[in-house]
């Protein structure tokens, strides 16, 4: 891969991470927020409680996310970046651009979630 193209990645990747931070950070203050609410009703408690599960599986898959993203950012620097972790072949450029933190390859991928 170019450095121009690894540049490009390592941009987006970096972003990305800046812009998770920021989401989980304002969730976790949300469910503060929500928590010292005074509630008065079994409504305002089921409300509450749904509103705190769907925030609670956002932090969830963000927090999976950013730490795909650190390792990758890891890749970029130690040079593996682009190479699936099952084959060892290049991982295709559009793949990347759609996800930029994908280790597998289209092929591998389908593979993986057939096996799970």
């Amino acid at each position: 891969m170019q450095a121009s193209e690894l540049s490009y990645f390592k941009e987006i990747l970096e972003s990305r991470e800046v812009q998770i931070q920021k989401n989980i950070s304002g969730v976790n203050d949300e469910l503060s927020q929500l928590n010292a609410l005074e509630l008065n009703d079994e409504g305002d408690h089921a409300a509450v409680n749904n509103n705190s599960m769907v925030e609670s599986a956002i932090v969830f898959q963000q927090t999976k996310e950013l730490a795909e993203i650190k390792v990758t950012l890891g890749k970029i620097s130690s040079g593996e970046y682009g190479i699936c972790e099952m084959c060892e072949d290049p991982i295709g450029f559009q793949r990347l651009k759609v996800k930029p933190h994908a280790i597998y390859c289209i092929d591998c991928r389908e593979i993986v979630e057939k096996s799970n």
